[in-house]
């Protein structure tokens, strides 16, 4: 059985920070792209970042770049996204997504419910 399960979320204020983790189990991670995505209230859903399953580079969309930092361990079987000078465009539900494809194409995989990410101004 696959389990994804995200946490770390809450309410901050504009410029803090916060660590999201997903914790995983029933999988390895060496056979999928891993992604981070959110999803704002009447918005699209948006990639955040994504790890390519081909060589292990990195991805953001450039509204977080400099900001965000997704890392793995797979000792902890965990994925995390550091989120720091977090502003109130950030509020989003966050989820993990283990891709059977690759970083850039339609994120078709294992998803996580989502932690709830709330920054006031």
């Amino acid at each position: 059985e696959v389990q994804l399960v995200e946490s770390g979320g809450g309410l901050v204020q504009a410029g803090g920070s916060l660590r999201l983790s997903c914790a995983a189990s029933g999988l390895t991670f060496d056979n999928y792209a891993i992604g981070w995505f959110r999803r704002a209230p009447g918005k699209e859903r948006e990639g955040v970042s994504c790890i390519s399953r081909s060589d292990g580079s990195t991805y953001y969309v450039d509204s977080v770049k400099g900001r965000f930092t997704i890392a793995t361990d797979k000792v902890k079987n965990t994925v995390y996204l550091q989120m720091n000078s977090l502003k109130p465009e950030d509020t989003a539900v966050y989820y993990c997504v283990f891709m059977f494809s690759e970083c850039g194409m339609d994120p078709v995989g294992y998803w996580g419910r989502g932690t709830q990410v709330t920054v006031s101004s």
